[in-house]
């Protein structure tokens, strides 16, 4: 875990902490009573802290805002994130001795709060650039590698509706040939949560030399970033060195999402009829609901 996911994560526990000398008699409890147990905390309904606090629920509430949340909810998914680092090659913030319960939680919040943080960083003027060059490529090409080749797997399952030709890759060598190949006109999407990796960036920078226009879902000041002619950046609380992708593979299919929606809203009334042929040759392969 990099020293700035570290402050970030460990912010909210920190505050706590820090200001327990702070609040008021009937707040300091409640604080106290998340303290004890951080974990159990994120998995308590406002009522269950409540209880364990000996205060009132209003009082709960009033709390949370204290600390910048709209409410329970909002500090709950803010505390998921500021749980300690974690099992590594698990999840970062998994404990080896949590149960399924524990784990469950924690994983959920975590990934919401981690989409929340994206919603709110993401550049959309990038967003509507990346959504118009899509739109008028002659091909498009998805590339990931290990955690993001499922992402690009399903860019592809997605795109293909839009009548324009579009191919997967996860392999370095083929991903090479066909940025080789490419030309003025073509659309290439890398995809790398942390942008470092080397291919991805070679690749990237061949498709440039040939005119292609290569848009980029990866880490903000990174290589990839830096030589991609749009950069969607975006940032997990995740060190992916360490840690099994897990929030930083959901939020980049949110962006393939947001993208895909982008260019069905670019086609125009007129492309409805198309996209609902396609969804309506799969009736017959459906057992009937009951």
């Amino acid at each position: 875990m990099t020293n700035a996911a570290a402050t970030q994560t460990s912010s909210l526990l920190k505050q706590l902490q820090e200001r327990l000398d702070q609040l008021n008699k009937s707040e300091r409890k409640v604080a106290e009573a998340i303290l004890r147990d951080p974990s159990a905390a994120t998995r308590s309904s406002i009522a269950a802290l409540a209880q364990a606090a000996d205060v009132s629920e209003p009082t709960v509430n009033r709390f949370c805002r204290n600390f910048s949340a709209s409410g329970f909810p909002d500090f709950k998914i803010r505390l998921a994130q500021s749980i300690a680092t974690g099992t590594p090659y698990v999840g970062q913030n998994v404990d080896i001795d949590d149960d399924v319960a524990a784990f469950t939680d924690k994983i959920i919040l975590s990934t919401m709060a981690s989409l929340d943080h994206a919603r709110q960083a993401l550049n959309t003027r990038a967003l509507a650039s990346a959504i118009d060059y899509l739109i008028q490529a002659k091909q498009i090409s998805f590339f990931g590698m290990g955690g993001s080749a499922p992402v690009a797997l399903d860019a592809q399952h997605k795109f293909f509706r839009f009548n324009i030709p579009v191919v997967a890759y996860n392999d370095a060598l083929m991903a090479r040939m066909v940025a080789a190949g490419s030309s003025t006109g073509d659309v290439m999407v890398v995809i790398s949560y942390t942008g470092r990796t080397r291919e991805m960036v070679e690749i990237a920078e061949l498709a440039r030399s040939n005119g292609t226009t290569v848009i980029g879902i990866t880490a903000p000041a990174s290589p990839l970033a830096d030589t991609c002619t749009v950069a969607l950046e975006v940032t997990a609380p995740e060190d992916t060195d360490v840690y099994v992708p897990m929030t930083s593979r959901i939020i980049h299919l949110a962006i393939v999402d947001i993208l895909t929606t982008g260019v069905t809203l670019k086609r125009g009334s007129d492309f409805q009829g198309h996209l609902k042929k396609i969804k309506d040759s799969l009736q017959p392969t459906r057992f009937p609901v009951r």
